[in-house]
């Protein structure tokens, strides 16, 4: 295919309007590795736009109309409803929902909300209903209307924000930070650092610095992590809250614009390392039902803080350009996103459990929650999920592709999307092409318009030892496993770049000795028949429980020596909507055989059986126990699922008869 068609492929795909480069960090504040493109620079396409699709034909597209917090009578609406967070949380995701796709409908759903935003500020600088008293809720809004602006250029966003800014910088002495807000601050220090790269009002250095005086120090608590298990519920604070620490791992990358200092830029990896030592889950994630609740794959993670997480984690990205933090990344976004909700995104769970068999109204061993916690519905346990959940999938695409402090571009996670930006103020198009993660090829199709040097990054996870690149057919020397590729070379339409990730199974070691299983990004967990009981309705949402049709207390047969090829792959073609039990793009063979004294406690499963596992026989048994072959889909394709197996050892000896 031709240059001159690939272009106007791009276009078609990503409009015409003129594309914009990103904007980089003013002087004092030190340069970020990448830079964030503005929104809809990134556009998804193949599987991951019909996933935001299907989520804008899902809840997101309809919650304002049925669900009151985020109705037509909100007080972020000026009416007399809601006036905290729930408002600002749908916009936080609808916004870039509705822009991404372009989508006429989710954009006249947008506009009243920041309408009323716009063209209520006070005479005094503040924004918001006037019953609320909390900066908290503005927090959020100030991210939304940083979206909006990017994707309108509304000359009204900037004023705005320069006026409510120098109001809170004069009302913080009086009025500071508590509760919520003193540990988000963070979340619009993002926000002021946005401005003040956009307007060098020194002013807005002064603010950032009364924030970090009156926020909560993450950096300083992972220094000296107090929580190495699980936390009792007399002692659950906010600086042990699940969602608190999700958007706290956004603070010391953040800061180190600021301060400049190298242990700031190391701190998000060292708070990574923290988390998976003491509180790490096999999804990519940590526990916190509500809480931090120790390692069990059977306690859970609300889906608050995934999206969260995952924002935390792309703005990470950009400034610290550690590929690592892409891995994880993709990590979460493969499977604990996709895991958290039904396939056709109209329920979700509070509560996530990687070892899941029953979802149920039931009191488990949460360290918090209630009941309803793991149910599939519309607001189960509490809707601040409900309201906050949008945000995942949009702004996961539109961090897909970034910009380089050398006016280059950056691929920083996989999916297929079309990027349009400028380029040393040349236009630049690139279209992804893959079916990733479920397959490990990508191909790059680049059309600047006009032949243009500039260096492109390609992230090399980890996981994909062996893998290759090709620029217009001739292979590239020197790929490595966890870094960025850098080529620079001067690019014309039409070039090709082939990029291959050997996708080999590998099992990771943890909790009490188990494994997870894992291809690529992907984890993988048991596939369990799944029967869904309908509980009640609300509005077109159904509130689901799910009963497992076929056994689940299985530990795996492994080759010792070579774990991975105890598992034969399987492919299927890539649906529109990959995430569903039924016909997934991929799938592991294993034997394994059933552990009898492997039970349900309180309606979980109990905490997997010590590695190497053994069947204890127990009366009753009238057969030997022997191997079978079972099948592991993609952790977010299961809504039942076990994630975390024991591994098989030698069976007991039959007790001797009396």
């Amino acid at each position: 295919m031709n240059g001159r068609i690939l272009t106007a492929i791009f276009l078609a795909v990503c409009g015409t309007g003129s594309a914009a480069e990103p904007v980089k960090n003013r002087a004092p504040l030190v340069d970020s590795t990448f830079y964030r493109l503005p929104l809809t620079s990134v556009k998804p396409t193949g599987w991951l736009l019909d996933q935001l699709r299907i989520q804008a034909n899902g809840i997101t597209g309809h919650l304002d109309e049925f669900w009151p917090d985020v109705g037509p009578n909100s007080a972020w609406l000026g009416g007399t409803g809601e006036g905290w967070e729930r408002g600002p949380y749908y916009l936080d995701g609808l916004v870039p929902l509705a822009y991404l796709l372009d989508d006429p409908k989710l954009i006249a759903k947008v506009k009243p909300w920041v309408e009323w935003t716009l063209t209520h500020q006070r005479p005094d600088g503040s924004i918001g209903p006037e019953k609320n008293k909390d900066w908290w809720p503005n927090m959020i809004m100030l991210k939304v209307l940083t979206q909006y602006q990017e994707a309108t250029g509304d000359p009204r966003v900037i004023p705005l924000m320069e006026k409510y800014f120098a109001y809170q910088s004069s009302s913080l002495a009086k009025s500071p930070l508590v509760s919520w807000a003193v540990y988000r601050w963070q979340d619009e220090l993002a926000s002021v650092l946005w401005l003040y790269n956009r307007t060098g009002n020194a002013k807005l250095l002064e603010l950032v610095q009364q924030l970090k005086g009156q926020g909560f120090d993450w950096p300083k608590f992972y220094a000296n992590f107090p929580f190495t298990g699980a936390v009792p519920r007399a002692q659950a604070k906010h600086d042990s809250h699940g969602v608190n620490n999700g958007m706290g791992l956004k603070t010391a990358a953040l800061w180190y614009l600021v301060s400049k200092e190298p242990a700031d830029r190391a701190a998000t990896l060292r708070e990574l390392e923290v988390l998976d030592k003491f509180q790490g889950l096999p999804n990519g994630m940590f526990s916190g039902d509500e809480h931090f609740s120790g390692k069990n794959p059977s306690q859970g993670i609300e889906t608050c803080a995934v999206v969260e997480a995952m924002f935390s984690l792309e703005l990470d990205m950009a400034t610290v350009g550690d590929p690592v933090l892409g891995d994880r990344l993709e990590k979460i976004a493969y499977n604990a996103l996709p895991g958290s909700q039904t396939a056709d995104q109209w329920s979700h769970q509070y509560d996530q459990q990687p070892n899941q068999v029953l979802v149920s109204l039931s009191r488990r061993q949460w360290g918090t929650n209630g009941p309803e916690s793991n149910l599939f519905g519309l607001e189960p346990n509490f809707g601040c999920c409900t309201a906050n959940l949008h945000q995942g999938w949009p702004k996961f695409a539109a961090a897909l592709w970034m910009g380089s402090q050398d006016d280059g571009l950056a691929a920083a996670a996989y999916a297929p999307s079309v990027v349009r930006t400028k380029v040393k103020g040349t236009d630049v198009a690139i279209e992804e092409t893959t079916e990733y993660p479920f397959r490990g090829h990508v191909s790059l199709s680049v059309a600047p318009a006009a032949a243009l040097r500039f260096p492109l990054y390609l992230r090399i996870p980890a996981w994909a030892e062996g893998a290759s690149i090709l620029v217009n057919g001739q292979r590239v020397d020197g790929v490595k496993v966890a870094s960025y590729h850098r080529i620079d070379r001067e690019w014309r339409r039409g070039d090709r770049v082939e990029i291959m990730f050997p996708m080999q199974v590998q099992v990771a070691p943890g909790f009490n000795g188990s494994v997870s299983v894992e291809r690529g990004p992907l984890v993988f967990s048991l596939k369990i028949g799944e029967s869904w009981a309908k509980l009640r309705q609300t509005g077109p949402v159904t509130d689901w429980e799910v009963y497992p049709t076929s056994p689940w207390n299985y530990g795996l047969r492994l080759n010792g020596s070579n774990a991975g090829g105890s598992f034969a792959v399987e492919e299927a073609p890539v649906t529109h909507q990959p995430f569903n039990n039924s016909a997934p793009p991929v799938a592991l063979k294993v034997k394994a055989r059933r552990l009898p004294q492997w039970v349900m406690v309180d309606d979980s499963a109990a905490a997997p059986p010590a590695s190497p596992a053994r069947v204890e026989r127990r009366d009753g048994m009238v057969k030997r126990p022997v191997d079978e072959t079972v099948t592991l889909i993609p952790y977010g394709a299961a809504r039942l699922r076990i994630t975390a197996f024991p591994v098989l050892g030698e069976d007991l000896p039959e007790p001797k008869k009396q």
